[in-house]
């Protein structure tokens, strides 16, 4: 048993020296909030793709893309052969040409335009400024999700910092607690099971502090990944977290269904919906082209009444078609159409009321967690008197060490509460910011 206790006072021992080396080493440079937001808007892979998308989108909203611009080409055509002719004329000759080759060559430009297509190219175009407006609150809505992320992930790390150093307080307490339980030990006034549950509690503490650590450096990889950095980037977080009080649920809520971008995008699909019934329509009607160009050519045939020809000239002429039947394809797809249409309003009622629904469980948890940071502070203060004074008790030996360590254990208890509180309250506020599109890095 003896030797067991040495090996584990060898571990703590090894491990407070790491631990005060560590702490004499220079800290890792500072990571603000705003400096971890402005990383990633600058880098992180989802932004810069959602960016690139919006470009694209921005790139094809043109007319010439919704048909309303003509197109314009050039072709060149040459055609050779090489045949034998046996001609009969009509006085009763005959014309043998053994190896005849005839050639044509005909090159110009030419233009086609559409100029009506039951307004489909009016149609095109409203979908192409929908689809760029999607677009562009998706690229939105990217930035403020990962925003989001950066900066709960941010809280995060500050929260279990100050895990950590409740903890560094609690292994400094069970230290305490095991100079004492030695120093009885020593004079007679404590046995070995004194020693013995001290230097447990002193180990169950170290485990639980290089646990939270672990934890803490895990976090560290994740914030380091959404600021594409080297991962092994080490960096310190500030120690404060100020939740937002004045939150009014009414204000959410009626902000959320005007501002929030996934109710703007089921909108915006709506509108998308609407434009494909009007494109479906647009088939019934005529559709309309003008067509034209200017066209050199120049042609040989020894065995015709011209050996060689060369015309140039313009040509030009109007198109119009019309759909008369189609095996009734019309009326379905347009039918398709209007109900696309009403999955379209089915998907704006069903997100205006996930989101509804997503605010309230939010400020409930907004709430609660400020009763319990109110309830946490004083609950801290509290834990902190009585530990100092079951200390007091147990150095004169008029408590247990159980006594002694549930004290220890109410305060850290009572710490852990009071943090996570914060904790639970920023992440409710941070995140009813972003679905009403009103996110601060405060």
């Amino acid at each position: 048993m003896m030797m067991k206790l040495k090996k584990t006072a060898r571990f703590v021992f090894c491990f407070m020296v790491i631990c005060s080396f560590a702490k004499a080493q220079t800290a890792p440079p500072m990571l603000t909030l705003k400096e971890a937001v402005e990383l990633a808007l600058k880098n992180n892979y989802n932004i810069v793709l959602a960016k690139n998308n919006q470009a694209i989108a921005q790139n094809n909203t043109t007319l010439g893309n919704a048909g309303f611009l003509p197109s314009v080409g050039a072709s060149l055509t040459q055609n050779n052969s090489q045949q034998h002719i046996e001609q009969t004329r009509s006085d009763g000759t005959v014309n043998k040409i053994p190896a005849a080759k005839n050639s044509s060559l005909s090159y110009g430009p030419s233009l086609n335009w559409t100029i009506f297509n039951g307004f489909a190219m009016f149609a095109n175009y409203d979908q192409l400024k929908q689809l760029n407006e999607y677009s562009t609150v998706a690229a939105h809505d990217t930035i403020l999700s990962t925003t989001t992320e950066v900066i709960l992930t941010y809280y995060d790390l500050i929260n279990q910092n100050e895990q950590i150093k409740a903890q560094h307080g609690a292994i400094d307490i069970s230290r305490t607690q095991l100079k004492y339980a030695s120093d009885k030990f020593s004079v007679g006034t404590a046995s070995h099971l004194d020693v013995y549950n001290a230097q447990v509690n002193l180990n169950t503490d170290t485990a639980t502090l290089l646990n939270l650590l672990s934890h803490f450096k895990a976090t560290k990889i994740k914030l380091n990944q959404m600021l594409v950095r080297d991962p092994q980037t080490d960096f310190s977080v500030t120690d404060t977290i100020i939740v937002d009080h004045s939150l009014v649920l009414g204000d959410i809520l009626s902000t959320a269904q005007t501002q929030n971008p996934n109710i703007v995008l089921a909108q915006i699909n709506k509108r998308i919906a609407d434009i494909g019934l009007k494109q479906a329509q647009a088939t019934r009607y005529p559709v309309v082209s003008l067509g034209g160009g200017y066209t050199w050519s120049n042609s040989k045939t020894p065995a015709g009444f011209t050996h060689t020809q060369d015309t140039r000239g313009f040509n030009y002429g109007l198109t119009a078609s019309v759909n008369i039947f189609n095996g009734f394809n019309q009326s379905r797809i347009e039918r398709n159409a209007k109900i696309q249409i009403d999955n379209a309003e089915i998907g704006v009622k069903k997100t205006r009321l996930s989101v509804e629904s997503q605010v309230n469980n939010l400020y409930v948890s907004y709430l609660s967690g400020l009763d319990l940071i109110k309830l946490g502070q004083s609950n801290v203060v509290i834990a902190k008197k009585n530990l100092d004074i079951s200390l007091e008790k147990y150095k004169i030996g008029t408590i247990t060490p159980l006594e002694i360590r549930e004290a220890q254990r109410n305060y850290l208890d009572a710490q852990s509460t009071f943090f996570a509180a914060q904790y639970q309250s920023k992440v409710a506020e941070v995140t009813l910011k972003q679905i009403t599109n009103n996110l601060n890095i405060q």
